[in-house]
């Protein structure tokens, strides 16, 4: 188990340092009521913002948001953090972003990046990939792929940030 930590570990500094995105870019993607929107001024500077690319295809991306979804409510009022869920689904599949999202009954906000610019912008090649962004706009953590217990690396993730 202490392995697969340390090895879950480099390949997130090693994300980081190759692919790593330092602050959040200034790039409009839309709502899910197609409303364009500034990616920047939807992250709330007086919290913590994880950033989950997915898509409705991927199975891995619908199984960390689903693992994320039963922790949170404590999260938020544990670390004071919201959740963005941006998909990168293209202009094709968009349309099955509100129903997927309803259907799973979750909270977060979730933004459409159809022409996958901000995903560009911030070296998402494929999903999940999931950041944490502090509240001065820059990125702090990264995390590729998904796992079970991926969640709990996160969660150690936010109580060290907001411990600092």
């Amino acid at each position: 188990m202490k392995l697969k930590k340390i090895a879950i570990v480099l390949c997130s500094i090693v994300t980081i340092g190759l692919f790593g995105q330092t602050s959040v870019p200034d790039i409009d993607v839309k709502d899910m009521e197609g409303n364009s929107v500034s990616f920047k001024s939807a992250i709330d500077t007086n919290k913590l913002t994880i950033v989950s690319f997915w898509a409705t295809w991927c199975g891995p991306c619908i199984k960390e948001l689903e693992a994320i979804n039963e922790v949170y409510e404590e999260w938020q009022t544990k670390f004071n953090v919201d959740l963005i869920a941006v998909s990168i689904d293209d202009s094709r599949n968009s349309k099955k972003v509100k129903p997927k999202v309803l259907g799973l009954g979750w909270e977060y906000k979730v933004l459409l990046d159809e022409n996958s610019d901000l995903a560009r912008a911030m070296n998402v090649v494929n999903p999940p990939m999931l950041f944490v962004i502090n509240q001065k706009g820059e990125v702090v953590y990264t995390h590729a792929g998904y796992s079970p217990g991926s969640e709990d690396e996160l969660e150690e993730k936010l109580e060290e940030l907001t411990s600092e």
